[in-house]
Order: structure tokens, then sequence, then C-alpha cells
């Protein structure tokens, strides 16, 4: 086993605030496709909209990062967070958990953590995920709606982080205990 857990979900479903609680209750390493596209949008100098739009016309953005992705799977030991995570890491995913929320929630989180209008927030997130949807499919032929790859799906809108990251945390004690069985 390579101790390798992923976290998929569409923006603001709190997948950071989840991969970070399990990365440090499992002592693992946490890596993040979103931290790395904004990364790059913010070396550009572009917004997220901007940079997805960019995004589009240039096939080695995604495969830079999704390549990442694999690349650290590979490794072992870590939690991944993002939208095409548990198909990235592929069979190196010992547990593929997605977070879902319905738009709204979302919406109004994205809003509160970057600061931003919740009508922009609403425009850039609906944007870049029917850009993201599009090109993962076109790429890989992955319909990121198609939940069947996922172990565990939570909607985060029932609980708070709190719980959220209770319910995430026993279940993967609950398999790790498992596998020495």
């Amino acid at each position: 086993m390579k101790r390798v857990i992923t976290v998929g979900g569409l923006h603001g479903t709190g997948k950071s605030s989840v991969s970070d609680a399990i990365a440090k209750k499992f002592n693992l390493r946490r890596i993040s496709a979103g931290v790395a596209f904004r990364q790059l949008a913010k070396e550009r100098d572009l917004t997220l909209e901007e940079f997805s739009r960019v995004a589009e016309g240039n096939e080695e953005i995604d495969r830079l990062i999704d390549d990442r992705l694999k690349t650290e799977a590979d490794k072992g030991d870590a939690v991944i967070d993002g939208q095409l995570a548990a198909w990235m890491a592929g069979d190196n995913a010992d547990l593929k958990i997605l977070l879902i929320a319905p738009v709204e929630t979302r919406i109004k989180r994205i809003s509160e953590r970057d600061g931003t209008d919740f009508e922009y927030a609403r425009r850039e997130t609906i944007t870049r995920e029917g850009s993201e949807k599009a090109r993962y499919f076109e790429y890989y032929g992955v319909d990121v709606s198609d939940h069947s790859t996922y172990d565990l799906i939570i909607n985060t809108d029932k609980y708070d982080l709190d719980g959220v990251n209770a319910i995430v945390i026993a279940a993967i004690e609950a398999f790790f205990a498992n596998i020495g069985k």
C-alpha cells in the first residue's frame, strides 16, 4: 500500500481544507492541483477565469499539472486533491474521496475565501468548471460528473468543517485498519 488518498470535488467543496486535515492526521505529503493552477495563473498575472481560457487552447498546462499528480501518487505517502486526482493517481490511490456541495454554497465559500463579489465568483467559477469539464473529457475521456470511481462521497453542506473532517478521518482509519486484516 502506498498510502495515497485522493480528494476530489468541484471548486468550493472543501478539498483544500479536508486535505490539510488528512495530511496532518496521517503525516502525508499534500499535493494540490488547484494550488498549482492558481500559481500558474498568478505567475502570468491572470485571473482564474482568464487563465482557464488560456488553458483551453494550451493542453500543456493541464498535462503539466496532471503529470505532477501522477508522479506524486507514484511516490506514495500523499493526500492529493483536485478534480482529476482520483483518475491521475489511478491504481496508486488507496482511497478516493469525493466532496460535493450545492452550487450556491460553493460560490459563497469561494467568494469569501477569495474576497470577491458573489456574482464575480459565480461567473468565474461556472466558466472555469465548464472549461475544465470539456478539457478533461477531451484530453482523458474523463467525465467528472461520473462519481463511480470514488469510494466515499460526502456532501460538505450537511456538516461543518470539523464534522466533515471527523467523518473522513474515521473512514480513513477504518480503511487502514481493514488493510491489516
